[in-house]
């Protein structure tokens, strides 16, 4: 695999209002301490990644940078295992004093966990 394989463009992101829209409509859920991700099917190619990291939960800005930088490094590095689904990542509060470990670890499992439940969307 070259370096451009391990790339975020633009195409692995939601980008409008609607994509989000999409996936909040009929998620897909999965909920742990740290992250809630909601997922919803696309009929593109590839997955897609959006953020929803808010300031109510995560009062720091360093805190929710260190988080969306965490969860666009854990969805490139695992995006080819992961179907053609849209995904919003949503902090929880638990989140924002976590070790990066621990955060790597929870959104592995929630990778994990949505391309098992979406095979039978």
């Amino acid at each position: 695999m070259s370096a451009e394989d391990f790339g975020f463009p633009d195409q692995y992101r939601l980008g409008t209002p609607a994509d989000f829209k999409h996936v909040f409509n009929n998620p897909v859920k999965s909920i742990d301490k740290y992250f809630t991700v909601l997922a919803a099917p696309n009929h593109l190619p590839h997955p897609r990644l959006g953020l929803a990291i808010a300031k109510k939960t995560i009062k720091k800005a360093v805190a929710r940078n260190r988080l969306k930088r965490t969860a666009r490094e854990s969805f490139r590095l695992h995006r080819q295992h992961i179907v053609n689904i849209d995904i919003v990542v949503l902090a929880r509060g638990d989140a924002g004093n976590a070790p990066l470990l621990i955060l790597r670890k929870s959104l592995e499992k929630h990778w994990l966990k949505l391309v098992e439940r979406c095979d039978s969307c």
